[in-house]
């Protein structure tokens, strides 16, 4: 298989496995518990606390354990939402946001609060001004993703946290596909929550995180015992938290690294589509988006039949989010640049990882190019 869908998820990295399995085999006490084989637990979680906290540029006590990426943005929203509901019912979000953010948002409409979505440009990126201007006195928090899992755009975080602060305006931004990919520093973003996965940093899938600054108001969404600090109840995750806390602490060694690697095979890839596919473009702004990820719009062809001419051929990408992968609808993504002839196109995203190499990218893109011959011309659903 030529696996070209790392922002969907990453293999285990076999360092993680091994701490894993230590912590299964040696560490399997409750960490809550007041003896050895819990503080045994418990040194280990602190351990991986200390890693994922370095991994943002954070303090070890602002790490909330989480099930994932998707627990930690509605812990984010739902969070503030509660605590800070009588001082206003109003959040701000982009048009692209991951469906953990959009879908959480709505079902808050059903208690009275109210989302505005900011339309990015058609590059995808969102303008800090425009967020200014939807800033209105009842406003609570604004929710804006660092880089967009379908596209790749990399938003003006900073310039967005500094107009919502000015206000008096909460930010949180998901982080999930850029933490461990390209520098990210809490203080830098000036955001006052973030979240992040493992499983996209080759650690565990199951395992994540919201950071949140000293003093953020938060209210609970699971509530229970007094497990971290009280903002997430249920036993944690010891295994699932010691890789994550092994896959921050490699990418925190590793990141540039990886970020030469990723700028290297970004390009070669989307260089070699845009060659051998004529008529096709790339979607997102070409200066701000993660290099390592490549939506491809390709004209006349269904995107589906594609993807599964591919599969069939052992080449392993998406459509979009990997959250959607099975239902036929237009992204919400793409939708949102209003580009031309969006209906008549499929749309390929193609992320490259550490294992990927110049020869996954050559078989891949000659296969992609056979598989087109095929499909040309058929009717788009």
């Amino acid at each position: 298989m030529i696996y070209l869908d790392y922002a969907a998820t990453t293999p285990v990295r076999p360092e993680v496995i091994q701490a894993m399995t230590e912590a299964l085999t040696n560490a399997w006490g409750n960490p809550s518990s007041n003896h050895l084989a819990g503080h045994t637990a418990r040194k280990g979680m602190d351990r991986a606390r200390r890693k994922v906290a370095e991994l943002v540029g954070a303090a070890p006590e602002e790490v909330i354990f989480t099930s994932g990426g998707t627990e930690a943005d509605n812990l984010a929203i739902r969070g503030v939402a509660h605590a800070l509901k009588a001082k206003g019912k109003h959040l701000i979000i982009s048009n692209i946001e991951h469906s953990a953010v959009r879908v959480t948002c709505k079902m808050l409409a059903e208690e009275g609060f109210e989302t505005t979505e900011v339309p990015v440009g058609p590059g995808g990126v969102l303008d800090p001004e425009e967020v200014a201007r939807a800033i209105r006195p009842d406003t609570i928090l604004v929710s804006v993703m660092h880089v967009n899992n379908e596209i790749g755009t990399i938003q003006p975080i900073a310039e967005i946290a500094e107009r919502a602060h000015a206000r008096g305006v909460l930010v949180h931004t998901d982080a999930v596909q850029s933490a461990g990919k390209i520098p990210v520093s809490m203080e830098a973003l000036g955001v006052d929550l973030l979240a992040i996965s493992a499983h996209k940093i080759y650690g565990p899938k199951g395992v994540g995180a919201l950071i949140r600054r000293k003093g953020v108001p938060l209210a609970p969404v699971l509530t229970g015992g007094g497990h971290e600090r009280g903002f997430r109840a249920g036993t944690e995750n010891v295994p699932g938290i010691v890789g994550f806390g092994v896959a921050a602490e490699l990418a925190v060694q590793e990141l540039a690294a990886r970020m030469r690697h990723d700028e290297e095979l970004g390009r070669f890839l989307e260089d070699s589509l845009l060659a051998a596919i004529p008529g096709s473009s790339v979607n997102g702004d070409p200066l701000r988006r993660w290099k390592g990820c490549v939506s491809l719009r390709v004209p006349g062809v269904d995107g589906a039949d594609l993807l599964a001419k591919l599969d069939e051929a052992g080449v392993a990408i998406s459509a979009g989010s990997a959250c959607k992968a099975f239902k036929q609808e237009t992204s919400h993504v793409i939708a949102a640049l209003n580009l031309p002839n969006t209906e008549d196109s499929g749309t390929l995203r193609m992320t490259v990882g550490s294992p990927t190499t110049r020869a996954d990218v050559q078989a891949a893109v000659r296969i992609l190019a056979e598989a087109l011959e095929g499909l040309r011309g058929k009717v788009v659903r």
